[in-house]
């Protein structure tokens, strides 16, 4: 059960280093398949979709970046590797969580056991899909991959001579031949020869076995049975001995590695290919995270004083779509989320720029009757429905009612690292009252929600916005309503995929205060915002040029705005270290962008409490005072080298300088001492080359997102994240402090308003972990593949340190149709003559999900460019007609049922070259076409062929 990555994890027990610097040799692992199998199947939907235009291969061996140039999505280098990364780590964790589990490696001839995780893998990443739920669907598609990979790497699939995947495995159907638990597979190896031990009868037979494995020195296995192999496995010293995996090229079937890692990449293209067609090619994309732009966000206070902002909303996102549309900017998705009071949501989530504007021109501004509204739940459900790394505007006049929310908000955009924006109009404390008959029923309603939610923040509601731009890296504007357009087009104009950030820095209380900010050759559009129009500046450029805030127009800025508390600054870009010297006593942000293919990925690493070691994502705060590691990817650029990364305390500048060292393919392990104990960024510095030029210049990049670090730990088991409706789904979670124990409140939150229960505190002793559980309950009606966010908090008594643990659950009704749409021609007819494009083809088919299945969700043409039709027929079946010109000659029509299993039905039209003595010939099928008596005594002949086809891929790697 070493799986693919036990060989990483022996290395890290040994060094303790070199955590990404995998498999040096031929031996391929589960990061690798997985990653060529993207990228090959990407390639490949991206053909596709540039049918009749050019399209050009990228050179071997791709990468993320050359990948999404060839999709002619270019800016999305950054999102695909990250989505990569998603997916790979998700596969690596099988290893760390289960590592025990014989079902989720295919160990122990648990054949039935590992085909249904892979089967309900699929289901939800299909149902997620359906959704749009691209975050949930990733993380399923990792964990399904790896079980999928380890049964060519386990069991004798290639021992039995087979050379491509076995589609059983993700279809209906059995997976073969499987051995009898009283049936003797293997004889010991001899010696350390391990190429003959499978029996021959086993081979001859083809029947399935995989090796069994025990970590335990006691372990037993029944008689005769194949052993894993490897030093882990105990099984493997007894009789008989040795093992069967290949996972690398020194197992014991090692001499079979590149062909079973072939396979499975190959077999990983098919599930890929599955995916892909029951989602469509746009879809398909999406989940992969290659996108022309960066989604459109917007929540939107909806109450009585808003109209004259959603008016201007209006405005905006009609000129950002003219704009943008057909241009590399475009934006991949439009997310529309309203709140008021009480309600809030339901979020809109379209490609479709017109139903996007639809949906903000549908929007009124009525209600909210007090001040404060809902604006936290609209910018949370916001957070869990957009991209990561998302730009969101949140437009609103009054403060936060729900502010008990704000640790979970602050949980989610340290975990998205999306960037929010705060457009807020009028001074808020001083927008209009309104009064209502029912403002003691409301008052009334806000506290029952605040008992239920217990705040673990004191500060004034005013300050909640200011605090969440800073910590995520946007801005809080405040302007009046008359100047809103201006400013939400400054800051709109610059959001786009390919932004950067060189420098953000906050002092507040405000203080003077020098800033360094070093530009490279690749940055284009240099701007800086200022969120303190008092504040007085001096720039000073690469050359020594100077220029004051006392006057804007000048040889170092080339243009300003300026609106409420907020100003912009375009620079003339210059290569080089700039400085900005600021003066003032009121708090103020400094924000430097730019564009850049150059950027980069990062994420803590804690050390694994797995069996094998290593090191695992961390997903919510780093320890704080402790020593830590840092995973950090450069994107855009295969000749950037990181020299230097920084962690930089956002308000005083002070440093952790962290250890680098590099692992290939862009990446590098960082080590820090100890991690700062206020709030922080990352910062990276580095050397780019210039491929035309032959220069070498300076460059640096910052975390868009605030982080902060925590003595206390929370800890939740997602090992399981489906629920399904109208059942009870359990959550266990665990609390440490590092110090002190005490009584800690807990606090857990949804963005779906599912009903939960959880304990109001825990008791904590010194060192010892507290033990809770969150029950959650999707209602019954809940569609199949809705994502539901759940974040479970732990605050110190006092308040005074947080963490959390996030966790993203898919609720799934359970899948019980595994059967493909089966197609029926009814009538095929051609009038094809030699001249093609004057005569046309048709055909009439039939298409049925069975008595038992699902439903027909989508019909649509694989191939052709001909009409299709659809249509109900008197029996309740689904009729397609489908019209071409004879000049293409062949169509697929691709069927998808309601839960994603997709049938293929292939038809083609053949002409052949007449000569003197040519018969008209036609090929017998199931069902005969009808052929007129004008095509039987036409001059020129044809062949008619005929193939209905269910899905059922073979790809060769």
């Amino acid at each position: 059960m070493m799986g693919w990555l036990a060989a990483l994890c022996l290395l890290l027990l040994q060094t303790g280093v070199n955590a990404f610097d995998i498999f040096d040799g031929d031996s391929l692992n589960h990061q690798e398949i997985t990653e060529s199998a993207i990228f090959e199947t990407t390639l490949a939907v991206c053909r596709a979709v540039a049918a009749g235009k050019r399209f050009i291969l990228p050179k071997r061996p791709y990468t993320a970046d050359s990948v999404a140039r060839a999709c002619d999505a270019s800016k999305s280098s950054k999102s695909f590797l990250q989505t990569i990364q998603l997916i790979q780590d998700n596969n690596v964790w099988i290893d760390k969580r289960f590592f025990y589990s014989a079902r989720h490696h295919f160990d122990n001839e648990e054949f039935k056991k590992g085909k249904k995780l892979i089967t309900d893998g699929l289901s939800a990443v299909k149902a997620s899909n359906k959704r749009q739920n691209f975050e949930a669907a990733r993380k399923k598609l990792g964990r399904l991959l790896h079980s999928l990979q380890d049964f060519y790497s386990h069991s004798n699939w290639v021992e039995m001579g087979e050379t491509t995947p076995n589609s059983k495995l993700i279809k209906s159907g059995s997976i073969g031949k499987t051995a009898a638990k009283s049936r003797a597979t293997c004889r010991s190896c001899n010696g350390d020869d391990c190429t003959n031990n499978i029996l021959e009868d086993i081979l001859r037979e083809n029947i399935l076995t995989t090796g069994y494995f025990d970590f335990v020195p006691l372990s037993s296995k029944p008689e005769g049975k194949c052993s894993h192999g490897g030093i882990y496995d105990f099984t493997s010293r007894i009789d008989p001995t040795g093992g069967i995996n290949k996972d690398k090229t020194d197992s014991e079937h090692g001499h079979l590695h590149v062909k079973a890692a072939n396979i499975a990449i190959a077999a990983t293209s098919q599930v890929l290919e599955d995916i892909r067609r029951a989602a469509g090619d746009t879809t398909f994309l999406q989940l992969m995270g290659i996108n022309k732009g960066k989604a459109l966000c917007f929540v939107i206070d909806t109450t009585g004083s808003m109209s004259d902002d959603i008016a201007t909303v209006r405005i905006v996102t009609t000129a950002i779509i003219n704009s943008r549309v057909g241009t590399e900017d475009e934006p991949s998705v439009y997310i529309l989320v309203p709140f008021n009071d009480p309600d809030f949501g339901p979020l809109t989530r379209t490609t479709d720029p017109d139903v996007f504007k639809g949906a903000i021109n549908s929007l009124t501004a009525t209600g909210g009757e007090d001040f404060p509204e809902m604006s936290l739940s609209g910018l949370r459900l916001a957070l869990t429905g957009a991209p990561p790394g998302s730009d969101i505007f949140l437009f609103t006049d009054a403060t936060a009612k729900d502010d008990y929310l704000a640790p979970a908000v602050m949980a989610l955009i340290e975990r998205t690292k999306s960037v929010v924006y705060f457009m807020i109009t009028g001074r808020l404390g001083l927008r209009r009252r309104r009064e209502s008959n029912n403002t003691n029923n409301q008052q009334q309603q806000q506290q029952q929600q605040q008992q239920q939610q217990p705040k673990l923040l004191t500060r004034a509601s005013s300050q909640v916005y200011a605090d969440l731009a800073q910590a995520s890296g946007g801005v809080a504007i405040q302007t009046t309503k008359s100047q809103l357009l201006t400013a939400t087009t400054i800051v709109t104009e610059s959001s786009n995929s390919a932004q950067v950030i060189l420098l953000q820095a906050t002092r507040n209380p405000g203080k003077s205060d020098n800033f360094t900010f070093t530009v490279d050759e690749s940055v284009k559009n240099l701007t800086i915002y200022i969120t303190q129009l008092s504040a007085t500046f001096t720039l000073i450029s690469p050359s020594g040029v100077s220029q004051s805030s006392a006057n804007l127009t000048g040889p170092l800025i080339s243009s300003s705005q300026s609106v409420g508390n907020f100003q912009a600054l375009q620079l003339t870009t210059q290569v080089g270290l700039w400085e900005i010297r600021m003066v003032s006593t009121a708090a103020y942000t400094v924000k430097v962008i730019g564009e850049s293919s150059i950027d980069f990925l990062f994420d803590f690493l804690e050390v694994s409490e797995g069996p094998l070691g290593g090191f695992d994502v961390l997903e919510n705060r780093p320890r704080a005072g402790a020593n830590a590691s840092l995973r950090v990817t450069i994107t855009g650029s295969v000749s950037a080298t990181v020299t230097e990364v920084t962690l930089v305390e956002s308000s005083t500048s002070g440093t952790v300088n962290g250890s680098v060292e590099a692992q290939g393919e862009g990446k590098y392990f960082v080590r820090f001492d100890n991690i700062p104990s206020n709030e922080f960024v990352v910062l990276v510095k580095g050397q780019s080359g210039n491929a035309s030029s032959r220069a070498v210049s300076s460059f640096q990049r910052q975390s868009s997102s605030s982080l902060r670090a925590s003595a206390v730990t929370v800890s939740a088991d997602d090992s399981e994240d489906v629920l399904e409706p109208g059942v009870p789904f359990s959550v266990p979670f665990s609390v440490l402090k590092n110090g002190s124990g005490g009584n800690f409140i807990i606090q857990a939150t949804n963005d779906q308003g599912f009903t939960l229960s959880f304990p109001s505190t825990l008791s904590l002793t010194t060192g010892s972990w507290a033990n809770g559980t969150v029950n959650i309950t999707a209602p019954a009606s809940t569609p199949s593949g809705t994502d539901v966010t759940l974040t479970i908090e732990a605050s110190a008594p006092g308040g005074t340190d947080t963490n959390y643990a996030v966790l993203r659950l898919t609720v799934l009704t359970p899948v019980t149709d595994f059967t493909e749409p089966v197609c029926q021609l009814l009538n095929l007819q051609s009038n094809c003559s030699a001249n093609c494009s004057a005569s046309m083809w048709e055909l009439l088919a039939e298409v049925t999900d069975g008595a038992n299945g699902s439903g027909i969700a989508t019909i649509r043409v694989g191939e052709g460019n001909g009409t299709m039709n659809t249509s109900l027929s008197p029996s309740n079946t689904t009729l397609v007609s489908y019209t071409e010109s004879c000049c293409s000659p062949d169509v697929e029509i691709v069927v998808v049922d309601q839960v994603g299993n997709v049938g293929s039905c292939s038809y083609t039209v053949r002409t052949t070259t007449p000569t003197m003595n040519t018969t008209t010939t036609t090929t017998t099928t199931t069902a005969q076409p009808t052929t007129t008596a004008a095509s039987t005594q036409a001059v020129q002949s044809f062949v008619l062929c005929l193939s209905i086809t269910i899905l059922g891929l073979s790809l060769t790697i």
